[in-house]
């Protein structure tokens, strides 16, 4: 029996010659849908692929069982060898039958070749895939957090093809969070999950997309020369096949990292696959990547007219937040000061979780506090899933939208560290927490106020005034029935 485990195993002994059409059309998809065998994620999480996976799977063992030569019975044909062989030429008819009606599910339509799936339709994926499977409370609503993200940053808008879809899907996960305990068994009706189904067909990923995609996976790792070398070969069948052409319009960026790959895989000096930095920042401009600044894609002159219409995408903030800080683009930055007791951790620690309720993942980095009682006690009110506490700064910051450092001073950064947090960042929005000197002023040179997009001063207990460039003049009392700490 061939299964999906041991495709590649077992085929090997196939002579591929010898199957019809659609066996090797099905052969075919297997082997594009998971690169020949070394990557099984296209199987696991879309339900499309794996329900014509399985159904070539099957009709090939159906296949390969009647090429099986029958069992030796001696000399001539008994009654029983006769009857035998009728059921054997019955069982081809029917096959031949089967076949026919099974040709068009094993033979899908061809779908467009994009960059990148729009973003209804992994929310889609993600919803399909949730049928039939118990999720938790918490698990609903990060679902409901992302998705509003999304239409939030517009990265889905009013005017899409999908909008239907996504409100749908919006409505339905609100009424099953706003319903449930803690945990409920997600069952989409037959008719629903067939028409979402149809949506994600349309479309698939360029497969330079995905070479580079997996290119920049292997950057700065250590002992990936295999594996570097494995995808190297990849490229060059994808080319050799006429899957990734002249006309690409990642052709360029494809022969630069297989010179790259090969200069890997053959040298014994270099351990790690290292892309250049102006390299990455121009990979990731290619995938869609929301890290990719978005200040770099402009032009250096524009006619106003042409300006005046340009659509730049903002956070969302809304209620308090929005009336003290305005509207900042993603990738803003803050800094926060106030002399002690004044307030200003219990404010960073507010907007931290109202960001990871609403915004994206963040990390507060308590390096003035510590791990300690008093940082527990603050964040009771606001914890969330998406909100992590550190004593000190990660090296590694790809998961986090959001990173507030209390404070700049305790961690001993200067001016130039912040900015190169920022470049080695982009995209990503940071809130540094500043000392005072005992005259009130933020302890540290100007230049931290000057590089900075918003400047929140706690003067006095429970009070913050903003005076950076987004809503300057801004006001919020930052306690209730909570004290000073």
């Amino acid at each position: 029996m061939i299964t999906i485990d041991n495709y590649f195993k077992e085929i090997s002994s196939v002579d591929l010659s010898s199957l019809n059409d659609t066996l090797r059309k099905g052969h075919e998809l297997l082997v594009e849908s998971t690169e020949n065998g070394t990557n099984l994620d296209n199987y696991y999480e879309s339900d499309e692929i794996r329900r014509i996976v399985d159904l070539y799977l099957s009709e090939l063992n159906k296949f390969l069982e009647r090429k099986a030569p029958p069992a030796p019975t001696g000399k001539g044909k008994s009654s029983s060898g006769r009857q035998n062989s009728r059921r054997r030429k019955a069982s081809v008819r029917e096959h031949t039958a089967t076949t026919e009606e099974t040709r068009e599910s094993i033979s899908p339509r061809i779908p467009d070749m994009v960059e990148r799936i729009p973003e209804e339709l992994r929310f889609i994926r993600r919803f399909i895939n949730m049928n039939g499977k118990s999720k938790t409370k918490e698990e609903i609503l990060r679902f409901i957090n992302s998705l509003q993200k999304s239409i939030l940053e517009k990265r889905i808008r009013k005017t899409s093809a999908f909008a239907e879809q996504i409100r749908f899907i919006q409505d339905q996960l609100i009424d099953v969070y706003n319903s449930m305990k803690t945990k409920i068994k997600i069952e989409l009706k037959p008719e629903t999950l067939d028409s979402l189904k149809v949506l994600l067909g349309g479309q698939k990923i360029m497969p330079s997309i995905n070479f580079i995609k997996r290119y920049i996976s292997l950057n700065g790792k250590i002992g990936v020369k295999e594996q570097a070398k494995k995808l190297l070969e990849q490229i060059n069948r994808a080319i050799e096949k006429g899957k990734i052409t002249d006309s690409d319009s990642y052709i360029i960026e494809i022969h630069d990292i297989k010179k790259n790959l090969h200069a890997f895989v053959t040298g014994r000096e270099q351990k790690t696959l290292d892309i250049e930095k102006a390299t990455l920042n121009g990979l990731n401009g290619a995938l869609g990547c929301s890290c990719q600044s978005k200040r770099a894609e402009k032009p250096v002159l524009m006619n106003s007219m042409d300006f005046a219409g340009l659509e730049f995408e903002t956070i969302g903030l809304l209620g308090k937040w929005y009336d003290l800080i305005g509207d900042p683009s993603p990738g803003f930055t803050a800094m926060v000061f106030g002399r002690p007791k004044m307030g200003k951790s219990w404010l960073c620690v507010d907007f931290a979780g109202y960001l990871a309720r609403n915004h994206g993942t963040v990390l507060f980095v308590a390096k003035e506090e510590g791990l300690d009682l008093t940082l527990q006690q603050k964040l009771e009110s606001v914890k969330h899933p998406r909100l992590f506490v550190a004593s000190k700064l990660p090296d590694d910051l790809t998961q986090f939208d959001f990173i507030v450092l209390d404070s700049v001073n305790k961690l001993g950064l200067t001016p130039e560290d912040l900015n190169r947090l920022r470049e080695d960042n982009p995209g990503k929005s940071f809130i540094f927490i500043f000392q005072t000197t005992k005259a009130g002023n933020f302890r540290g040179a100007n230049s931290f106020q000057h590089d900075v997009d918003v400047v929140i001063e706690v003067p006095e207990p429970g009070k913050a005034v903003q005076f950076g460039r987004f809503n300057q003049g801004g006001e919020m009392e930052i306690f209730d029935d909570r004290l000073a700490a």
